[in-house]
């Protein structure tokens, strides 16, 4: 196994251009850093300044009231909301993560027949009654978002050696979250079982992450087992494969686990956005090019693969499941 020192960036210009020539090796970038340390950057990703911009100051303002205010919109059953200090506690951690986080899904009607047919983690948003600049600014953002997601699935299928547009018909009622994160500074002395983020790996196909300049983003590098870090590189996004990614690529491609720390005495803001398939899209290994390779795994729907992880790391769903 090949020790990695640094993430390799990856740039999405050509593959935005639909040049195919500059598809290709986008995807061959991405085929490099998804089976060696299944993070990577992005460049030229086609997020409006603007509209990135906008949505970090409302990040910025919305953290900034108080907690009794930010409850007005906590978190529902629908995994919209705010989740307080305490409210994630990954697997295998033995204390809940230092974060508060405010989460957005696809904006969808009460009469939407995926909302009637009760399936999860679906509907309208629970924006805040406090804070009416927040839902064009946010959802602004997970609109050009979701776009940079589709670019890059069609490299993503490239570098699979599959259909260019296979991951299309998987998206057609995206299950994407996208969530505000605010990670107060940790004391200097802290214990070493408390971080930002506990290490975990994500729980869908891929994570794209937007994080400021005050770093603490740590990746595990599997050859010597050690953390390198994913610092801030401007004009980037951070990207990584997701668990449902690596099932569905029979484990072709690493779904790596990650921590933040944020001993850097500053507070620390980021966005990241789960960008994954429709809740009955069918997972299964067999339709990524496996001739003659046994699959791994049984095909599942993703949005129950995604719920199930959900409900076995945020405390506010383990409390309602126990009564």
């Amino acid at each position: 196994m090949t020790s990695i020192s640094h993430i390799p960036v990856v740039d999405l210009a050509a593959v935005r251009a639909l040049d195919p020539a500059g598809l290709r090796e986008a995807a061959a970038a991405i085929r490099d850093a998804c089976t060696s340390i299944g993070f990577f950057y992005v460049s030229n990703h086609g997020v409006p300044t603007d509209v990135l911009e906008g949505a970090v100051k409302a990040a910025r303002e919305f953290f900034a009231y108080p907690p009794e205010v930010k409850r007005r919109a906590a978190v529902n059953h629908r995994h919209r909301g705010f989740n307080a200090l305490g409210d994630a506690l990954m697997y295998q951690a033995t204390k809940p993560d230092y974060k508060e986080f405010f989460s957005i899904g696809l904006e969808l009607p009460e009469d939407d027949p995926s909302v009637l047919a009760g399936e999860a983690l679906r509907g309208p948003n629970n924006w805040p009654d406090f804070m009416p600049s927040l839902q064009p600014a946010l959802y602004g953002y997970y609109e050009a978002i979701g776009a940079c997601g589709a670019d890059l699935l069609r490299a993503v299928a490239v570098s699979l050696d599959i259909d260019e547009m296979f991951f299309v018909s998987k998206y057609t009622k995206r299950m994407q979250r996208t969530q505000m994160v605010y990670s107060p500074p940790q004391a200097p002395k802290s214990d070493a079982d408390q971080f930002g983020v506990a290490p975990h790996t994500d729980y869908g196909c891929i994570t794209l992450l937007w994080q400021d300049n005050v770093g603490g983003l740590q990746v595990k590098e599997l050859a010597t087992d050690s953390w390198i870090d994913a610092p801030p590189i401007p004009g980037t996004l951070v990207v990584n494969v997701g668990d449902l990614l690596a099932r569905w690529s029979n484990d072709r491609f690493r779904s790596t686990l990650h921590r933040v720390i944020n001993r850097s005495g500053q507070e620390r803001y980021s966005i990241a956005t789960f960008y994954d398939p429709t809740y009955g899209a069918s997972v299964d290994p067999r339709d990524l090019g496996l001739e003659g390779v046994r699959p791994l795994y049984e095909p599942v729907a993703a949005g129950d693969y995604i719920l199930g992880r959900i409900n076995d790391s945020m405390g506010y769903r383990k409390k309602r499941a126990n009564g």
